[in-house]
């Protein structure tokens, strides 16, 4: 089959469209023939050598996919041959063909595109894990979204909104913030004009936000401190600002304030297929009713996949950028 690998680290000239073996449905998973694969930052990560696959996944790029069932392992009975899914992977997506975790295997909402399902379980689960079952966001409460405009952003404004949360985002330009606003977004912020501590707190009567979902990192840790309301929770899921930062402790304690840390690709499959059940119950009906959509900015072939890597560091997209597998 073809499929996207990096040989060597570097920029998106070195990814290359090879011929690899093929996957096979080992027991206990499912083998789907796919549609279109999800390009993500960790895919750029990954091919620059900085973000290795976990132990025992696949080389090949690519974290998500959608497409149809196309053999079943040992073990295996949930599904049916032909069946159109979406999936959650360590790696291996940019492919015409990979092998998946049953647990880890989703439908695809009704009434959504099959090509556009791809976009769904990156973004439904990072956002689904940490600002709900982590950060247990509730109706009437403050969320601020760190980069709306990417693809986690896009789906975690959306999810907020629902629920009846008031999102405030940070992005790079009055564009993406009107995209962000059309998604349900109430308090903009262009992070390069203004101070999100001053413009939130401002919009909340100096009380803050209860959640803030970050992909800075270290650089925005203290910020993000200041601008968490009494016992307010910050998720960090991305270190784009550096890993490293002081904090200080009398400050959090205050607040009764918690940051929490976590990641998804490397996760136990128990754990991710915990997520994806979860997401599956809460957010698979949204979806389906329309009430919360995948935002695709990018539907690529598969060939173009340095083209997709180079529109991500771009920073210029809102929402997924996808590769099509013809």
């Amino acid at each position: 089959m073809r499929a996207v690998v990096a040989r060597t680290p570097g920029g998106p000239e070195v990814l290359e469209v090879l011929d690899v073996p093929d996957p096979v449905a080992g027991p206990g998973e499912v083998l789907v023939q796919v549609a279109a694969a999800g390009v993500n930052r960790a895919d750029l990560l990954q091919r620059a050598g900085r973000y290795p696959p976990p132990p025992g996944a696949s080389e090949v790029l690519g974290l998500e996919v959608s497409g149809t069932v196309a053999a079943l392992g040992e073990g295996v009975d949930g599904w049916g041959v032909g069946e159109p899914v979406c999936a959650l992977l360590a790696g291996g997506g940019c492919a015409e063909r990979v092998a998946v975790p049953e647990g880890q295997v989703m439908p695809v909402p009704a009434g959504l595109d099959l090509v556009d399902a791809a976009a769904l379980p990156e973004v439904v689960a990072t956002a689904w894990s940490t600002v709900f079952m982590a950060a247990g966001l509730r109706p009437g409460e403050v969320l601020l979204v760190h980069g709306g405009a990417s693809g986690v952003g896009t789906m975690a404004v959306q999810l907020g909104a629902h629920v009846g949360a008031r999102v405030a985002v940070t992005a790079r330009s009055r564009e993406k913030l009107q995209r962000c606003a059309e998604l349900g977004a109430s308090v903009l912020v262009d992070h390069t004009r203004e101070d999100f501590v001053e413009r939130v707190r401002e919009a909340t009567g100096g009380r803050g936000a209860d959640v803030v979902l970050d992909v800075v990192g270290g650089s925005y840790l203290a910020r993000n401190l200041d601008v968490l309301a009494t016992g307010g929770r910050l998720v960090v899921i991305a270190v784009q600002g550096g890993a490293r930062a002081e904090i200080d402790l009398a400050a959090l304690m205050a607040k009764r304030a918690s940051v929490l840390g976590t990641t998804l690709r490397a996760r136990p499959p128990a754990e991710k297929a915990a997520i994806c059940t979860s997401a599956v119950e809460h957010v698979w009906p949204l979806v389906a009713e329309g009430r919360v959509r995948p935002v695709v900015h990018a539907r690529l072939p598969l060939g173009d996949v340095a083209r997709a890597h180079r529109l991500l560091e771009a920073g210029e997209h809102v929402g997924k950028v996808l590769l099509v597998v013809p």
